[in-house]
């Protein structure tokens, strides 16, 4: 066990494990089931740790993933607790980080299964678990994550792939499928964006109203990961032409989480995402449905009439969910790895420069460099191209929240002006008698302003330039945060989490419920 690269490991993502980790729970999946139907010998595969507590801990109902956790956690003879909301403190808004700190106490070793609201908590808890533990002196929990709020499920996502593997006869080549019902609140869904890529190429059908459309973000990941696309506003537009999915993959209709105007439309909104008696003519043979179950009982999108039918491949991906997380378990707690020899998931690198020194090719005279209306500067800092080709009222908000955020309340001046091509505007804020910035206050500048200029000037002249490009994290500035009510860090959940971003192309994205952020919306107005 002590060998095993995933023990101590938490899965709060898909991506936390990779590919060759992905295909390894796969491969170990494969193995258990095959026994377990022959009724072989298990031991291979069983902890048999009774000094480790498994922590079944749903903030929400759930039926599929609790019980699956609860059997898988029973196979493996480990010290089970079903950790009872409806008469806990956290009814009375306890705090969450809090009672996982008592829990984490009472056994051994400890091992967490998670369902909330809120997004990104798995996450949080890794990281504050890993310093707690330190402390105490004992090992690190992990934790799993059974789904949080409407941002990932990255176990169902796995007894997801891995049924289709199977199904694909473990050929992993090429993947065509169809995602249809509730694309924009189901996180089954969401999960595929990541999930997906343990194929090499992956075609996606999206079939939806633009009410329950895919949000965009996840939209645009896919297209990052290489996959093709093709979107339609019902099956029936879907049928219509000729190239059908062989993998269709249903969701309910969460309307529970939709506005009124949306609910108003329920009636349009189950037909265009529900599957009809008059579709079957125009199905190919040997196509597969699927769905993360259990289905609504009044208004399912997969009705009752096709469960005896060859389509059905829901109940089998159903039982998979219980194969799936057995492996799960006995990876993160070190039972299973000693024999992977793949390549181990890379830890992210947060080491990209954003400070860029520019040479001087002489010594430039301010006088006439900053226009008509900015004081000119004997000595001190010029920051210069401020959201240089942006509107004129998109530079004025990028130059007062500057000015507030850096507390610049000084002997100054600053305004909008053309660049040499009178097309394109730039903002300045001149500062004289300003010498230095502290490296915080470059940090936020750049995340402020990406691609502005600091200019120094001694004697009217530019003795030293940097132009700052945008940073790789952007973490315990006390003016910036997640505006996601649901993301664990959203001042509201009052969970004390620091809020932290990190680049992702032109975007900063929540590094908890990963949500994406132009570089103006991380502030706080």
């Amino acid at each position: 066990m002590s060998d095993s690269p995933f023990k101590g490991r938490s899965i709060a993502v898909v991506n936390d494990l990779s590919k060759d980790e992905q295909l390894y729970l796969y491969k170990k999946t494969t193995e258990l089931k095959e026994r377990y139907l022959n009724g072989d010998p298990l031991e291979d595969f069983r902890l048999n740790d009774a000094e480790l507590g498994c922590y079944l801990f749903f903030l929400e109902d759930s039926t599929r993933t609790k019980e699956s956790f609860r059997n898988a956690a029973l196979f493996h003879g480990v010290k089970l607790i079903n950790f009872d909301v409806s008469s806990s403190s956290v009814k009375k808004s306890e705090s969450l980080m809090d009672t996982i700190k008592m829990l984490f106490g009472y056994s051994q070793r400890s091992l967490f299964l998670l369902r909330t609201p809120q997004e990104g908590v798995c996450k949080a808890l890794d990281e504050t678990l890993e310093e707690y533990a330190k402390v105490l002196g004992k090992e690190k929990p992990a934790f799993i994550n059974g789904g949080d709020g409407k941002h990932e499920h990255p176990t169902q996502e796995f007894l997801d792939e891995f049924s289709f593997l199977e199904q694909k006869k473990w050929d992993n080549r090429e993947i065509h499928i169809l995602l249809t019902g509730d694309l924009f609140h189901g996180r089954t869904v969401h999960s595929k964006a990541d999930g997906l890529t343990i194929f090499d190429r992956v075609k996606i059908d999206l079939v939806a109203p633009k009410e329950l459309a895919l949000p965009e973000h996840y939209r645009e990941r896919m297209v990052e990961n290489g996959f093709t696309i093709r979107e339609f506003e019902s099956i029936d537009k879907y049928l219509d032409q000729k190239d059908i999915a062989p993998i269709w993959y249903f969701t309910r209709l969460q309307l529970e989480r939709m506005g009124d105007e949306v609910r108003e439309k329920a009636a349009y909104l189950r037909r265009a995402v529900t599957f009809r008696k008059d579709f079957l003519e125009k199905i190919p043979q040997g196509t597969k449905f699927y769905h993360p179950l259990p289905r609504h009982r009044e208004t399912p999108t997969i009705p009752s009439f096709l469960d005896s039918t060859e389509l059905n491949g829901w109940d089998v991906q159903s039982m998979n969910g219980f194969f799936t997380r057995v492996i799960e378990i006995a990876m993160v707690t070190g039972k299973l790895g000693g024999d992977f020899n793949g390549n181990l998931l890379e830890k992210k690198s947060f080491d990209a420069q954003y400070i860029e020194e520019i040479k001087l090719s002489r010594k430039t005279k301010v006088e006439d460099r900053y226009k008509v209306g900015i004081k000119p500067v004997d000595r001190g800092i010029v920051i210069d191209h401020i959201g240089r080709g942006e509107s004129l009222d998109q530079i004025w908000t990028l130059i007062n929240r500057i000015r507030k955020v850096l507390g610049l309340n000084y002997r100054s001046s600053h305004g909008v002006y053309h660049c040499s091509d009178t097309s394109i505007y730039k903002g300045i804020i001149s500062l004289p008698d300003i010498f230095s910035f502290e490296q915080k206050e470059i940090k936020m500048l750049a995340a402020l302003a990406p691609e502005c200029t600091l200019n120094f000037i001694e004697d009217q002249s530019v003795i030293r330039k940097l132009r700052l490009h945008m940073p790789p994290r952007i973490y315990n500035f006390s003016n910036i945060s997640c505006k996601n009510e649901n993301c664990i860090t959203h001042p509201l959940q009052f969970q004390n989490v620091n809020t932290r971003f990190h680049r992702h192309g032109e975007t900063f994205v929540c590094s908890y419920c990963e949500k994406s952020y132009s570089y103006t919306e991380i502030w706080d107005e």
